[in-house]
């Protein structure tokens, strides 16, 4: 699985990762070919509790997958400061309230 982002930022921006934990994200993940085409989505929202610069950034979930524990890259290129207001998941319907940042990944399967 390879993760396709914005080349022009720096990976890991260490004033932004120390600012995450407690911090309130909400995700989206694209899944697709490397070509490119977009697949099947993923929306979901936690609570940063842990933020590595080799394991990655790991959230406790909340809503529909509240308790599961999910890790994103270490890549805080898609990171951005969501302005306030309420957001709705197209997935579960579920509206996220003033979330902190919002992340987005393109995900390429089937490669090794």
């Amino acid at each position: 699985m390879n993760v396709v982002n914005d080349e022009s930022k720096k990976v890991w921006d260490e004033a932004m990762a120390f600012d995450l934990p407690g911090k309130l994200l909400l995700v989206g993940l694209t899944f697709g070919g490397a070509n490119g085409t977009p697949g099947r989505q993923e929306q979901f929202w936690g609570r940063v509790t842990t933020v590595d610069r080799n394991a990655g950034i790991s959230l406790t979930l909340k809503g529909s997958r509240d308790g599961e524990v999910f890790t994103l890259p270490p890549d805080t290129r898609s990171l951005h400061a969501a302005a306030p207001g309420e957001y709705s998941l197209r997935s579960t319907a579920e509206v996220v309230v003033n979330p902190d940042y919002t992340v987005t990944f393109y995900i390429e399967e089937g490669n090794s």
